[in-house]
């Protein structure tokens, strides 16, 4: 049975406005399309879990999305007319989305794939950097 407000503590009283601050901030930070998702929702914690399965997706669908970047990272490679700038921020756009969704690949690992998907015209800076001591 819920208490009257004789009742409550002071405790009762911040917890009651840690909830409302905390929703007021998730409410606050969304657009309209979002605010109409999830105006129906009554606590915080269920505000977040429509918020994060709207972006993120169920697991399975998480699960999809890496599965399908990984195999874009893996895949990866330079088109004949493309220069290095837009190579970059391609492999770039696909290295960020895999860690936005927590799969975080090593940093030498990264220059090694870009090293070895540079044309043959590169082969000879491509020896050094190897060579170097610091990859």
């Amino acid at each position: 049975m819920p208490k009257t407000r004789k009742e409550y503590t002071d405790g009762d009283r911040k917890a009651i406005e840690k909830k409302f601050r905390a929703k007021k901030i998730l409410m606050c930070g969304i657009g309209p399309d979002e605010y109409n998702m999830i105006s129906a929702c009554e606590t915080t914690k269920k505000i977040w879990e429509a918020l994060q399965t709207a972006h993120e997706g169920t697991t399975q669908v998480k699960q999809s999305t890496i599965d399908m970047f990984t195999t874009e990272y893996e895949l990866f490679r330079m088109k004949d007319d493309e220069s290095i700038q837009v190579m970059h921020t391609r492999f770039t756009s696909i290295i960020n989305e895999l860690q936005l969704l927590g799969e975080i690949i090593p940093k030498n690992k990264l220059m090694r794939k870009i090293l070895s998907i540079l044309p043959s015209s590169w082969e000879s800076k491509v020896n050094y950097i190897t060579e170097a001591k610091d990859l």
